[in-house]
């Protein structure tokens, strides 16, 4: 078993993308109910994890910000891109488990370090359960 049967692919995960608005960025969060996010660039690579406390603490550091200064403001300009290192599509069941200890998801990439989904940690357990109940 790999990081495969566990995906959620791309095109049913909510990600932002680097130059995005900041406020694109937290109206997507908001819609989905997610306190972290990927990010990606236009090529279609993960570039880090945004979560809300960026966003809360680059409006502190700015000193407030209205909405429509967060028109002027881009994903890219308060992005962390060491948090939530990805994995590869070929890693192994044992690393995801060590890893989902730390983190809800995990964001998962190709050989070339495109973005091609996450696995989440609830995907991950749900399996677990079903497993013992059998």
């Amino acid at each position: 078993m790999n990081v495969a049967f566990f995906l959620i692919p791309k095109s049913q995960a909510a990600f932002i993308e680097d130059d995005d608005t900041f406020r694109q960025g937290l109206e997507k969060m908001r819609h989905h109910g997610y306190t972290a996010i990927p990010v990606i660039d236009k090529q279609g690579r993960y570039v880090g994890t945004l979560t809300e406390g960026d966003f809360l603490w680059h409006i502190i550091d700015i000193g407030g910000a209205s909405m429509e200064e967060c028109e002027d403001l881009h994903i890219a300009d308060i992005l962390k891109p060491d948090r939530n290192p990805p994995v590869k599509i070929t890693a192994r069941v044992e690393e995801l488990m060590e890893r989902l200890l730390m983190q809800n998801f995990l964001p998962v990439t190709d050989d070339s370090g495109a973005f091609i989904g996450i696995v989440t940690r609830q995907k991950v357990l749900g399996y677990f359960k079903e497993k013992q109940k059998k």
